[in-house]
């Protein structure tokens, strides 16, 4: 499986960020990500091939955002939530001051699309089954995490027991994906969606600056180290 990016040009304003750590034991996923990379006009980045490392670009992924109108996340939903790779994205790329908070307005007004298999079949995610809630409960995250960047959460195209699915079932789906890429924005649906919700962050609750204890433990590591250095 390759795992090479594609260029970061005029993408036509979709971005799509897939998630998988293993590829090459991807039933579904690695077929949508070869079906997004055939999609003209459209920037795809496989973040585990770009960031084997776990060392992720900000600087590179903010400018690939900012070309953006779509931000599609495509990945298997793994323990109720995200790949590892795609939460660190997360945390490093929709930082403070810029996706979200005082002056952090990159990202409002654009849309987020999730795009997910999971291995087990859709009558799972039952209150009288295994996963114990429906499928949408552990959708919550997602969506406030858009919501709070100013971004609109639009429906996402959930792909059920991905393991098991007929042929004829996965191929649809590669399929839907595809047409949906291609005709970006011109979606019935989306006339019909409300805007963004506001979530404004106030001054007060912007995260702690480092302190004078920081600077002291900081200091005291050190010093402790350069005495081990010594003995």
């Amino acid at each position: 499986m390759t795992t090479t990016t594609s260029a970061a040009g005029d993408t036509g304003g979709i971005y799509v960020l897939a998630a998988h750590p293993h590829w090459r034991d991807s039933r579904v996923n690695r077929r949508m990500l070869a079906a997004a990379r055939g999609v003209p006009g459209v920037d795809v980045n496989d973040i585990y091939g770009s960031y084997p490392d776990f060392s992720i670009d900000v600087e590179a992924e903010h400018a690939r955002l900012a070309r953006a109108s779509l931000v599609v996340l495509l990945h298997p939903i793994q323990w109720y939530s995200m790949p590892a790779l795609q939460k660190l994205w997360l945390d490093d790329v929709l930082s403070y001051g810029w996706a979200y908070g005082p002056g952090g307005t990159a990202l409002q007004g654009k849309d987020c699309w999730l795009v997910a298999t999971t291995g087990s079949p859709e009558a799972s995610y039952h209150p009288q089954s295994y996963h114990r809630y429906f499928f949408d409960a552990f959708l919550p995250p997602y969506e406030q995490t858009a919501a709070l960047c100013g971004m609109r959460f639009l429906p996402p195209l959930v792909l059920h027991g991905a393991r098991s699915a007929a042929e004829d079932e996965v191929a649809a789906h590669v399929e839907v994906f595809t047409q949906r890429l291609g005709s970006y924005p011109q979606w019935p649906e989306l006339e019909e969606l409300d805007a963004c919700v506001a979530c404004p962050v106030p001054e007060t609750d912007r995260p702690a600056e480092a302190d004078g204890l920081d600077e002291a433990a900081s200091a005291a590591n050190d010093e402790q180290n350069d005495e081990k250095g010594m003995a």
